[in-house]
């Protein structure tokens, strides 16, 4: 029997000509994903393309590599930044224990030189009576131990001072090695573009947003935990992240309720099978042509709202309308040919950390 073409929101783009059980459907589905995989057309483009998230397997890798780089180094730096106040400030606190010390011992030197019979061991002897000898010797012991312990607190203070500026300056040295990082990825992204025929400067689009999203959980030092793709995704039968699950309900919930789809089987070297990527189609119908008017408008606002709270959620990057925006460089131009959906024209793509 012949198949005929349907606009739906299903995983599928093609259905019977009259109705079918769930189980043939899931197998017909079944069928159009691996032959669509095995001919290189993605599955849910709408036209026969040789790549449904325009450019290459290898950029989508070069770029995976080269953003989570910077962002790894991004958090470094970040962490690294805290340690660096809190060691300033143990450093301070270590200084004026220091400087206490130094008082209080020049307080004990002093006193002592000045007070007579208290100086050496002669004054000592040299006491009227058995009574005030021991009443001096008594007091010239605890004297000593007084000094000495006043002596151990200075010697510590001391080392203390050294070991905070020590590891203060070890902070912002390895600042350094992190900037330095966050520089060669971010190069290493925009050669990965040049070489696909895209990555030149663009003026983007506008990335504010009234809308703050609640932040996706982190770990204790503030880096993104490693996830895998374990949330049921209903729009595919398929599952993505705890973290990309996090994203999708967040731009859902700030008003981008058009149709989503985010796991595909077909594997071009993306996240999408890896559960850390979703496709937001403007139209609210789903996926179809170049979106212009209301519905640009609606990709535009997603856009933003997905960059102004990227670091909050873990966003990799966003492709909009032939351009990507990664977190070192900003709006950059993207060469995905030529349809809607390798051009982006028809959806936005969300990568996730």
């Amino acid at each position: 029997m012949a198949l005929r073409p349907v606009p739906t929101k299903k995983r599928s783009v093609f259905a019977r000509a009259r109705p079918v059980s769930a189980r043939t459907r899931r197998l017909v589905t079944f069928a159009v994903d691996a032959l669509m995989s095995l001919i290189g057309i993605g599955a849910w483009a709408g036209v026969a393309v040789a790549d449904p998230e325009g450019g290459t397997a290898s950029l989508r890798a070069e770029l995976d590599e080269a953003v989570r780089g910077y962002l790894d180094a991004r958090a470094a730096l970040e962490a690294s930044k805290a340690r660096q106040v809190q060691l300033a400030s143990n450093v301070a606190t270590a200084e004026a224990n220091f400087a206490a010390g130094q008082e209080k011992l020049g307080q004990i030197s002093a006193s002592a030189y000045t007070s007579p019979g208290f100086t050496n061991i002669a004054g000592v002897i040299s006491s009227g009576s058995p009574e005030d000898f021991l009443g001096r010797m008594t007091l010239l012991n605890a004297l000593s131990a007084h000094e000495h312990a006043v002596v151990v607190d200075l010697v510590n203070a001391r080392n203390e001072v050294q070991t905070s500026k020590a590891a203060l300056d070890a902070e912002i040295a390895a600042q350094s090695e992190q900037l330095a990082a966050m520089n060669a990825r971010k190069q290493q992204a925009e050669r990965a573009l040049w070489a696909n025929g895209g990555g030149q400067q663009t003026g983007g689009f506008n990335e504010n947003s009234e809308v703050v999203a609640d932040p996706a959980p982190r770990n204790g030092d503030g880096s993104l935990p490693r996830e895998s793709c374990s949330v049921y995704e209903p729009a595919t039968g398929g599952c993505i992240t705890p973290r990309t699950a996090h994203a999708r309900q967040q731009a859902i919930a700030a008003g981008f309720n058009h149709y989503v789809a985010c796991w595909r089987s077909y594997n071009d070297g993306g996240e999408h099978p890896k559960g850390r990527a979703c496709d937001f189609a403007a139209a609210r119908g789903g996926f179809g042509g170049t979106a212009y008017d209301a519905d640009r408008t609606y990709g535009n606002s997603l856009a933003a709202f997905l960059i102004y709270n990227a670091t909050r959620l873990g966003v990799l990057y966003v492709i909009w309308y032939r351009q990507i925006w990664i977190p070192s460089s900003g709006w950059r131009s993207y060469s995905g040919c030529c349809d809607p959906s390798s051009m982006h024209t028809n959806h936005v793509h969300l990568s996730m950390y």
